[in-house]
């Protein structure tokens, strides 16, 4: 794409709708509250497109590779919900896997199926998620890297997006990742116990990612593994 022409960034953000009976998402409310916010970033505009993902497996997946194909990002960041979680964590690498604990909202269940037949067995993220949770948690909002999306519909995206891209749809210098958030306040009181974030906090902690995403081509070099 001639740069020159197409003055304008476009980012993909994706957020899925609720599952497993509940009523809200917080991936989908904060991709929403995003949907074309603009900022500057590489001396260029980079404006925000927000899609909203169905949580069944295959369908996601299609869903996904047509707002590729409609929009032609130069950045794409797939969200999901990590209820355990307490920060926000992008994801190192997806897996060629479906394997659901639970069945997504078509009443699919699969287990041990691939996301794509024949691919690699995993695709690392091309966010540089270091410099990620270094420039969150320098804005005072939590945040570490994960090393598991898990099995059920987020790894399968997450999986379709990289693969997607490894083939250059929807362009070569396109760049993607996944992020898992926190619940929300208003579900974790269901839940006692449960860490939260609110949504005003995941907002501005996605304004930062974005930035970092688009002006950071090099991750930084520091520890974000884990024991376990």
């Amino acid at each position: 794409m001639n740069e020159a022409l197409n003055p304008t960034m476009t980012i993909l953000l994706t957020g899925f709708e609720p599952f497993d009976q509940d009523s809200v998402n917080p991936s989908w409310e904060v991709a929403r509250a995003l949907a074309g916010w603009t900022f500057e970033a590489e001396g260029r505009t980079a404006r925000v497109h927000a899609v909203q993902l169905p949580c069944v497996f295959g369908a996601a997946a299609e869903a996904l590779q047509q707002a590729l194909g409609e929009c032609a990002p130069q950045l794409v960041v797939c969200l999901g919900l990590a209820g355990s979680r307490s920060d926000i964590t992008p994801e190192r690498v997806a897996i060629n896997v479906n394997d659901a604990r639970i069945p997504d909202n078509a009443g699919a269940q699969p287990i041990d199926t691939p996301v794509a037949e024949n691919g690699p067995a995993a695709y690392w993220s091309t966010l540089p998620i270091k410099a990620i949770v270094r420039d969150l948690r320098a804005a005072g909002i939590p945040a570490s890297v994960s090393n598991t999306a898990g099995s059920f519909v987020c790894n399968h995206v997450f999986y379709a997006l990289m693969h997607a891209l490894a083939q250059g749809s929807p362009g070569a210098r396109t760049r993607g990742g996944f992020v898992h958030l926190p619940l929300l306040p208003q579900q974790a009181a269901r839940i006692p116990g449960a860490p939260s974030m609110a949504l005003a906090t995941q907002v501005e902690g996605m304004q930062q990612l974005l930035r970092t995403a688009l002006t950071v081509q090099a991750d930084v070099l520091e520890t974000g593994g884990k024991l376990h």
